[in-house]
């Protein structure tokens, strides 16, 4: 059976987008129209006749609309194979009439979650009625067609629907109700019971766009959102401008936001980031002077980079952005003078996230492997001075405290091995992704020598800086590296075996040397 005429539609939505227009358009084809509590009113202040459900039931509404289209004259009607000798004489026994289109939403369960209700309120938004129609009607889709995405519904406001049409619905319906339960499965096994990794982990994904490509153009690529409301995210940004973000971009974005984050109670600080490790980082009295000095740790990995600023862009800094081939810019906001500036950048992204994320948010990560799939925790863990042991004879000064509390932020957003040089607010140089740490720090002292060779400085910003290694240095060969190229304080989390060995290192070379106790690996 190809072509179905439409002769009886169920309505019974949550989400009332579009439902009286279709509900106008099949009442206009002859439709019969049934329909449930809010949804029925809803169509009959349009004007439409509309048959209540407990009408066809023969069955009220009960138990607070917990019970209302759990009924055999329902799900006779869906599931009943048409043609079907058998089926089609139980009808006739028991008059169950046909039902040839269901349109359902979901209670809004996820919504309901993230704005903070409590638990009983969102056991209410538990839908049990809708996601059992939907099933039945999906598995009738030979007779039955079954409507759960606004977007489709007009596509049967002439009154009929083919095979491939039902198939299509019916497809899009099962993702539907199984995106729903991972929901909920999630929220009892992870919020309600208390379990950091259930026994089974559901994971509900949202098609958001087709990408040209993965991370090469031999590769495919769709970004995907978890759904329900908008946070402070990469994956909820604004884009005021730009070209489509390619997969890359996304990845670059978020890396920089993520480290941005860190600073979004700090001074106004920028972050430029190049294969989502950082190249500059600065904080300054303006938006500009942060640019400035983050742009200046490393001016050729900054060419065609990702920014992001911890405050609304302004024109000024916006004008000094536009000097280089940028690829993405993310701020909380911007004002009107930078974004007209902006506009004459036509393949320059600007994305706008409002308020941006706690740094020591709670949240899982999870990494793709052969077999299976690696879960963990997110690397939240934000230190305080407090937090800090010196294990050195010599005390940090106020501004090298200053200087390797900068650096050690920086560091925790580095591919490991990770070794960051900072000083006075901003990175001087950085070693990301190495094999072993001393090369790591010898590349971070090498570019900032390069640096300061472009500049025109008499002396590369390493002299008198700090230097952060987001793991302990197993020799003190990473120390002395640090030392000759001129650092004074330094801050590792220690826990190595020779500890000892490279805290008399750094005796000897009369540094400053804080231990944190904490590990900041990236891959």
């Amino acid at each position: 059976m190809d072509q179905v005429k439409i002769r009886s539609a169920l309505l019974s939505v949550s989400d009332k987008t579009g439902i009286v227009e279709l509900g106008q358009s099949l009442a206009a084809n002859g439709v019969e129209l049934v329909s449930t509590g809010g949804t029925a009113s809803a169509l009959r202040a349009a004007g439409l006749e509309v048959r209540d459900i407990s009408d066809l039931t023969g069955f009220p509404e009960m138990m607070d609309g917990r019970v209302k289209t759990l009924h055999p004259k329902v799900h006779g009607g869906l599931l009943a194979i048409r043609g079907n000798e058998d089926h089609e004489a139980s009808m006739a026994d028991h008059e169950i009439a046909p039902i040839d289109l269901v349109v359902v939403n979901l209670y809004p369960f996820a919504e309901t979650v993230a704005r903070g209700a409590n638990r009983d309120t969102i056991i209410e938004n538990i839908d049990i009625g809708g996601p059992s129609m939907v099933r039945s009607a999906a598995k009738n889709h030979d007779s039955v067609a079954i409507l759960t995405d606004p977007a489709d519904y007009a596509l049967v406001r002439e009154g009929v629907t083919t095979m491939a049409q039902r198939r299509k619905f019916a497809a899009k319906a099962y993702a539907a109700t199984a995106a729903y339960d991972a929901m909920i499965a999630s929220w009892f096994g992870m919020v309600d019971q208390g379990e950091a990794f259930p026994e089974t982990i559901h994971l509900a994904l949202k098609r958001g766009e087709a990408l040209r490509y993965g991370e090469n153009p031999h590769q495919q690529a769709a970004f995907y959102s978890h759904g329900g409301p908008a946070a402070s995210g990469i994956g909820d940004a604004r884009q005021v401008q730009g070209k489509a973000l390619s997969y890359n971009n996304y990845n670059d974005a978020d890396a920089a936001l993520e480290l941005l984050s860190e600073f979004r109670d700090g001074p106004p600080t920028v972050v430029i980031v190049k294969h989502a490790n950082p190249c500059g980082v600065a904080s300054g009295e303006t938006l500009a002077e942060a640019y400035a000095a983050a742009f200046a740790c490393d001016t050729v990995s900054a060419f065609g980079g990702i920014i992001a600023v911890n405050r609304p862009l302004d024109r000024e800094t916006a004008e000094a952005i536009t000097g280089i081939f940028t690829e993405v810019v993310v701020a909380p906001g911007a004002d009107d003078d930078a974004i007209a500036l902006f506009a004459a950048k036509k393949n320059l992204r600007l994305l706008l996230t409002g308020d941006l994320p706690d740094p020591a948010r709670p949240g899982m990560m999870a990494k793709s492997i052969t077999g299976g799939w690696l879960v963990q925790s997110r690397d939240n863990g934000v230190l305080a001075d407090a937090d800090f042991k010196v294990v050195t004879k010599r005390q940090p000064t106020e501004q090298e405290l200053a200087d390797c509390r900068f650096a050690w932020t920086v560091a925790k957003h580095v591919k490991s091995n990770a070794i960051v040089y900072a000083k006075d607010g901003s990175t001087a140089g950085v070693g990301a992704g190495q094999m072993n740490r001393l090369e790591s720090a010898r590349i971070a002292a090498w570019k900032a020598k390069d640096a300061a060779e472009k500049a025109g400085w008499t002396d590369p910003r390493t002299l008198g800086s700090a230097v952060a290694s987001d793991a302990f240095f197993p020799f003190a060969d990473g120390l002395l590296a640090a030392v000759e190229a001129g650092a004074t304080a330094v801050i590792q989390p220690g826990g190595s075996i020779r500890d000892d060995e490279v805290i008399a290192a750094a005796d000897e070379a009369g540094l400053a040397m804080i231990f944190t106790g904490m590990r900041h690996f990236r891959h």
